[in-house]
């Protein structure tokens, strides 16, 4: 649609997740319009997140050091272990400020249809944190879809043998919602999660 590099610059900021090509374009002439706009210093940056960030070594959430800030936190509480999907549920649940144990981030969730089976998550590694006997409770944060509801499934009756109580993320209405636009499954876990007034 453009000539040459403006198109390329488009093409190549549509591959990113949830830029569709619309938002591309709009990305590349903010870049090109805006005089202020430092193009050295984004390209710095990518380059130095690629060199510098790593996953943790306990964890699997993104950090600069072998371990991550909240691993390396010893004010958080080791006996609990939030499980996530991905390096971006821990920021998520991090801003809440209600969580003060650990994390252990999965690498994605169950997906046969993908071709991901527990074998490509960080199962393992879960199973190795767990076997000292300090953890005493598991939340299970997994997204609330047919992967992510997988994934639970699978790692409830993976740690059913062990001594350690399995729990779930809450789920039912959002707080300002309709019940006449809830779907029925999450209207059915608002029943199911119901507590005393």
């Amino acid at each position: 649609m453009y000539d040459g590099i403006v198109q390329e610059l488009i093409d190549e900021l549509g591959r990113l997740p949830g830029v569709g090509p619309k938002s591309a374009q709009r990305i590349a002439f903010h870049i090109l319009q805006t005089p202020t706009f430092d193009v050295s210093r984004l390209s710095t940056l990518l380059s130095e997140v690629r060199e510098r960030v790593k996953f943790c070594e306990r964890c699997g959430n993104v950090s600069e050091n072998d371990l991550c800030a909240i691993c390396s936190d010893v004010r958080r509480d080791p006996s609990l272990i939030c499980v996530v999907e991905d390096a971006k549920d821990v920021a998520a649940i991090e801003r809440t400020r209600e969580f003060r144990g650990l994390y252990h981030v999965l690498g994605g969730a169950i997906s046969p249809i993908a071709g991901v089976g527990p074998d490509d998550l960080r199962i393992r590694q879960l199973m190795t944190r767990l076997s000292d006997g300090t953890v005493q409770e598991i939340i299970l944060a997994t997204n609330p879809n047919l992967e992510g509801e997988a994934t639970a499934a699978y790692l409830t009756r993976l740690l059913a043998a062990m001594e350690i109580a399995v729990t779930r993320l809450a789920s039912g209405l959002p707080v300002g919602g309709d019940l006449e636009y809830a779907d029925e499954i999450t209207l059915g876990r608002a029943f199911e999660g119901r507590r005393s007034a």
